[in-house]
């Protein structure tokens, strides 16, 4: 063995020595510094050099360290900007806890960006949570635009809209969408559109450096039947055509991809998807919307994902 091989080996031997009283069993790096016989700073060298070399396999042991590793797996699967995964309550019914509140959390850390920022934002029951949860703030560099419309079929104002409840707590400037969710025809939407103020909103919309959204499912329990803005008869007819799940009421199929079909023709809300720079963050959950979000991954609907730890399981399995 050469010389130079034996120093490298005897190195690595120290680093390992070093590591192991640092990790292992806690000593401080002059504690280890003593026991070695070296300086604080050769000390922290070797300890460095144990992690580098791959010496130290450093173990989380909590539930978090397994929804961090969800994430990072669902980034890399699909190519994601982002991706938080929050710890599953299996006894729950509910649909939005944990996710809720990770939601706020991200939504409060965009708006503490001191940049103006154009902001996006869907509906559902979900993001209404996740806008109670958040605390009050003075945001007035940025701008609120709504992705959908704020009007349910009755004529009354759609429950689940927040861009109003949100521009309350954040003191921004808002921008709602007017209008029916749907339209009765794709004449009516068109000339919806027309209407200057709408154009204001859509062009905004195009313009959205960041949108939160909800991910809907169509079969049994779509929101858009429970909403009351389809029918039965509407929604059989989506899933006849191969409709798996809805972003701010598109319709998409199992590979994400927009249908061309009568019931799209009528949506109000601006072209899905939104422009390339925009990051659209899905928030949604549960066994139920599993085949309508793996499907929105698939087709590069959304670029980062909310969800729980059994949901993510669920989609990095497939």
């Amino acid at each position: 063995m050469s010389k130079a091989t034996e120093e490298a080996s005897a190195r690595l031997d120290d680093a390992a020595r070093a590591g192991w009283l640092y990790y292992i069993a806690g000593n401080t790096q002059e504690e280890i510094a003593v026991k070695l016989g070296i300086s604080r700073q050769g000390a922290q060298r070797l300890v460095s050099l144990s992690v580098s070399a791959g010496l130290v396999k450093v173990r989380i042991d909590h539930p978090i360290a397994a929804c961090l590793e969800l994430g990072a797996r669902l980034v890399e699967r699909f190519g994601l900007r982002s991706a938080e995964v929050v710890p599953s309550d299996p006894e729950s019914p509910s649909t939005t806890l944990g996710i809720a509140e990770a939601c706020a959390a991200r939504l409060e850390r965009t708006l503490l960006r001191p940049d103006p920022l154009v902001i996006g934002v869907g509906t559902g029951r979900t993001l209404r949570a996740a806008v109670e949860s958040l605390p009050r703030m003075k945001c007035p560099q940025h701008r609120l635009v709504s992705l959908t419309g704020n009007i349910a079929p009755d004529g009354s104002a759609a429950i689940y809209n927040v861009i109003f409840s949100l521009a309350d707590k954040i003191d921004a400037a808002h921008y709602p969408m007017p209008l029916p969710v749907v339209a009765t025809s794709p004449q009516e939407r068109a000339l919806l559109h027309q209407q200057k103020v709408v154009q204001a909103s859509l062009q905004l919309a195009r313009q959205a450096d960041i949108a939160f959204v909800g991910i809907g499912e169509v079969g049994p329990q779509a929101q858009l039947l429970m909403d009351r803005f389809i029918s039965e008869s509407e929604r059989d007819e989506l899933v006849a055509t191969g409709g798996i799940g809805e972003v701010v009421g598109w319709v998409y199929d199992a590979d994400g991809r927009i249908l061309d079909c009568a019931f799209n023709k009528r949506v109000v809300s601006p072209p899905f998807p939104l422009a390339v720079g925009t990051e659209v963050i899905g928030v949604a959950m549960g066994a139920s919307k599993r085949d309508s979000i793996l499907a929105a991954l698939k087709g590069g609907l959304i670029g980062g994902l909310i969800t729980d730890e059994i949901t993510a399981s669920a989609l990095v399995g497939n």
